[in-house]
């Protein structure tokens, strides 16, 4: 009797944890999934796998992105703004104008978390950035 159960709640249990990812999937845009499958990219196995996933999502979608991406990777991260420039220099101008447009997308100012935050972008502030403070002059004294 045990032997039948052990393979239903083996099976029942993945069929949670698949339905856990992907309602996290779907709230906000994958906002909470974000750091699960960051922590889960430290194992190398998973890595391999996440990496491989992506990179076939983004040969579908976007194949002249996907071969720029493949060669910039080829080439190593860029340290210095000549080695950046050679590394695009290896692109030809499609995937150039893909890779730039990603990057310009993903250089987008992050969204205020909270509404001090939110009020200080609608003032004009940027976030993080401490102002100035106001001289304190002295009461004087009667």
């Amino acid at each position: 009797m045990t032997a039948i159960l052990i393979p239903i709640i083996v099976l029942g249990s993945l069929l949670l944890l698949l339905a856990v990812v992907a309602v996290l999937g779907r709230i906000q845009g994958g906002r909470y999934l974000r750091p699960l499958v960051t922590w889960m990219t430290k194992v190398p196995l998973l890595r391999k796998g996440i990496k491989k996933a992506s990179m076939a999502q983004l040969e579908r979608e976007n194949p002249e992105l996907a071969r720029a991406v493949k060669k910039i990777e080829s080439f190593g991260t860029p340290k210095t703004a000549e080695q950046a420039q050679r590394a695009l220099a290896l692109l030809s101008p499609a995937e150039r104008k893909a890779y730039l447009a990603a990057v310009s997308d993903q250089s987008e100012l992050p969204e205020p978390t909270n509404r001090a935050q939110r009020r200080l972008i609608e003032k004009g502030v940027q976030p993080g950035v401490a102002q100035t403070p106001r001289p304190v002059g002295r009461k004087k004294r009667r």
